[in-house]
């Protein structure tokens, strides 16, 4: 003997009040449907009909770092930043440096003559 699928309605008041209680937060989709065994895709049929969250053109982003995360990224990024600026800037005196020393021994203004051909 085969066992006859019941076809269950639900009433709108009921799936408007489910719809409400999801976009509150109070429960999730795989809750209603666990309570009352409706498939989930069903809930999202609800969701998309009776919803103003959950229409087919709107779209939820989820982000998957927070804004705690972003920040410590952001400083590690200054961090480096400061950094390296900090290693061109040590390279610039060293430069410099090297073009006074030079220039003394060789008696020539070496940072004049550079200028000039510019």
């Amino acid at each position: 003997m085969k066992k006859v699928a019941t076809k269950r309605t639900f009433d709108l008041d009921l799936k408007l009040d489910l719809v409400k209680q999801i976009e509150s937060g109070k429960v999730g989709v795989s809750q209603v449907s666990r309570i009352y065994q409706v498939s989930p895709a069903a809930i999202y049929k609800w969701l998309r009909k009776y919803s103003d969250l959950y229409k087919n053109q709107t779209r939820v982003v989820v982000e998957k770092k927070s804004i705690s995360n972003k920040n410590k990224e952001l400083q590690q990024r200054i961090a480096e930043l400061e950094r390296a600026l900090g290693q061109k800037q040590m390279r610039i005196d060293y430069l410099e440096q090297v073009v006074d020393v030079a220039s003394s021994e060789l008696g020539v203004d070496i940072e004049k003559k550079s200028k000039r051909r510019s």
